[in-house]
């Protein structure tokens, strides 16, 4: 059996069982690869002469926007890839790949596939400190960048080779000259599974980020089971809002909805304006939609009602979805948002996957070719802990680990299991409950608390847009729930508005989890758009005495009427 066979009978296994989650769990099985190139064994294979819509780019919302088929993009990667290799990009070359949402970034992608280079993508809201970092730490040799960008690597001293798109500049190669390369391919030689394929760098919400390996079967063949838990079929207009540079962009505009032979829909914005999002899936016919929860948030903020979208599922993904979001856009639209989650090191692991019964508050079951266990900190199995995958029957989604950072992927992977820093409870129906990152779960009077728990329930009251929960030091009880939160448009911050989240959080919550302390404040986010709770646990750990209150804070006790 061919690799390329193998591939397709696992994917097609779970196209045939896309609601039979119990058959396509027991029966779903990775491939056994050995060779294997998916731009050209799979994707160039689908694509001959297939005129079906593969990318659907749309600018501006008043027109039609750019529609290429699978047999266009398999040419202009073809023709992409023969110029990249006469300027010099070979097997195993690092390509830094900063484009927004345009056609050379999907080219370019399978592009390098096909040369068997290696390509580290980049967000456009990179700083030039932070181009200088990544190119630096990830070894690049060519960069590919957008020419709105071009500045940001005018200091770098390290040897470059650069390619642009847009206004062409000097000391840039243009890469609309790849048009008019050869559109017949080639290969120099056969592409392993296992070489490496993509270097992302985490989004950094606790940490510096780090560089993420993932080789030509980890992201292209493990995103079947990503591809599983949308409940992406053959011609479905999907949707993902995401940005590139970021590992859900691969998720979701390249390899789940390209390994159904559906079609990536895009819709460029220069402001994400919630009115025009909504308007776009009814008038561009949108099947399948994932989006974050920022997203979500704001939608719901809209009469859901007014728009006949024709969405058959929606997902979200990047946190988890508080239960408040998910019930507003199914009394509007009939369709429940399936939460799901994975990370930049994996594929999706856990969701809640087509046709199956939705618990509220769960992210669903494992999925399909993963097998996932809670541990304590001795690596002993409990019923609420942190997520982990044993090794032993390692996922082929699952990273090949940290590149140049042999510490931190063994103590990622150590003592026979991936350990993902998140943690869960496993109910008795076997749905998994997220409690939240390892490092942000915290003690308050000997109880252990969720921050995800408590800004879930923040979240309801009207008048809040987003929270996030840290600890606060406490004399009495070591540290206790302190919110920062922002302000939905039409209330105002204050005393008043104070009191009243004091109150709901009293109404809502058992007395150890109650919100104590409140400050309305912007939440710092990573450039990935997630919130830094790392960042407001530092600035209360390391607040001075005086003054007792901050701007903009407020304790329970300021309102003793509440007692």
């Amino acid at each position: 059996m061919t690799a390329a066979k193998a591939f397709l009978d696992a994917r097609d296994l779970l196209l045939r069982h896309r609601i039979d989650y119990e058959r396509a769990y027991r029966e779903f099985a990775w491939p056994t690869l050995g060779e294997f190139n998916w731009a050209l064994d799979y994707f160039d294979a689908i694509a001959r002469n297939n005129d079906n819509p593969a990318l659907w780019i749309v600018d501006d919302p008043s027109s039609d926007g750019l529609r290429l088929s699978y047999a266009q993009m398999s040419e202009r990667s073809a023709r992409m890839a023969n110029f990249l290799r006469g300027a010099g990009v070979g097997r195993g070359d690092r390509v830094l790949l900063m484009l927004p949402n345009r056609v050379e970034l999907w080219d370019v992608m399978l592009a390098a596939m096909k040369l068997g280079a290696i390509v580290l993508p980049a967000t456009t809201q990179l700083s030039a400190d932070d181009v200088r970092d990544r190119v630096q730490i990830g070894g690049a040799k060519f960069v590919v960048a957008d020419s709105a960008e071009l500045a940001k690597f005018d200091t770098l001293d390290v040897p470059l080779t650069r390619f642009s798109v847009g206004t062409p500049r000097e000391g840039w190669t243009d890469l609309a000259a790849a048009r008019e390369a050869s559109p017949h391919f080639a290969p120099d030689g056969v592409t392993r599974a296992s070489d490496p394929l993509l270097l992302y760098f985490t989004s950094g919400t606790t940490s510096k980020p780090k560089l993420v390996e993932h080789t030509h079967e980890s992201y292209p063949v493990g995103h079947l089971s990503t591809m599983y838990w949308i409940g992406l079929q053959a011609g479905d207009i999907h949707w993902n809002i995401s940005s590139p540079g970021w590992a859900k962009h691969a998720w979701s505009c390249f390899f789940a909805p390209w390994n159904a032979q559906a079609c990536v829909f895009v819709f460029n914005f220069a402001r994400f304006v919630p009115k025009d999002t909504l308007d776009a899936l009814v008038r561009f016919n949108v099947t399948t939609l994932c989006a974050p929860p920022t997203v979500w948030r704001m939608l719901v903020q809209e009469h859901l009602t007014d728009y006949p979208v024709k969405l058959r599922e929606i997902v979200g993904a990047g946190e988890p979805l508080n239960p408040e979001i998910i019930e507003r856009v199914k009394h509007a639209w009939g369709i429940t948002i399936r939460d799901g989650f994975g990370q930049t090191e994996t594929t999706c692991q856990i969701g809640n996957s087509p046709g199956q019964p939705v618990v509220p508050g769960s992210m669903g079951r494992p999925l399909p070719g993963y097998t996932v266990e809670l541990l304590d900190a001795d690596d002993q199995p409990v019923s609420e802990g942190e997520i982990a995958l044993p090794l032993a029957k390692r996922p082929l989604g699952l990273m090949t680990g940290y590149a140049n950072n042999a510490n931190a992927t063994a103590q990622a992977m150590r003592n026979g299991f991936y350990r993902t820093s998140d943690v869960a409870l496993c109910r008795d129906d076997g749905y998994y409950v997220y409690v939240g990152r390892a490092d942000d779960v915290f003690k308050s009077s000997d109880y252990r608390l969720s921050p995800f728990e408590l800004e879930s329930v923040l979240i309801e009251h009207e008048a809040i847009g987003e929270a996030a929960v840290v600890p606060s030091a406490d004399a009495v009880k070591l540290s206790v729930p302190k919110a920062f939160v922002t302000v939905r448009q039409g209330y105002v911050a204050g005393p008043e508005l104070a009191r009243a989240v004091f109150a709901f959080s009293r109404e809502k919550l058992a007395p150890y989890k109650r919100i104590r302390r409140l400050q309305f404040s912007e939440l710092p986010k990573t450039i990935s758009g997630k919130i830094r709770r790392v960042e407001l646990r530092r600035r209360e750990m390391e607040r001075a005495a005086e003054p007792a209150r901050l701007p903009d804070e407020y304790w329970e006790e300021d309102f003793p009427d509440l007692r």
